[in-house]
């Protein structure tokens, strides 16, 4: 899977950094550092599902970022937070 650009919705912008405390910076930085892909559920619209990114920010941070993936390629962020320790494992293993 190819991100060639992110969308980004001002209320999910605000939810992330103040119940997750993830800024849009490591989000960027899961997406530009090899992230681990997987189908998360089929999208309201026919070619438009929802993934999640599972990987690391260059702090060191583990997160998981869902996001709709657009027919065009770009992504709509739907949230992030930090992995659970379930998802890290999964995430190592690969």
């Amino acid at each position: 899977m190819r991100i060639q650009g992110i969308i980004w919705l001002d209320d999910v912008i605000d939810k992330l950094a103040a119940k997750h405390n993830v800024r849009q910076n490591e989000i960027l930085e899961v997406f530009s550092n090899q992230p681990y892909f997987r189908f998360v559920e089929k999208g309201h619209r026919s070619g438009e599902n929802v993934y999640a990114a599972l990987g690391q920010t260059k702090n060191g941070r583990y997160l998981i970022v869902f996001f709709i993936y657009k027919k065009d390629g770009r992504a709509i962020i739907l949230s992030a937070r930090n992995m659970t320790p379930s998802e890290r494992r999964r995430y190592e293993q690969r």
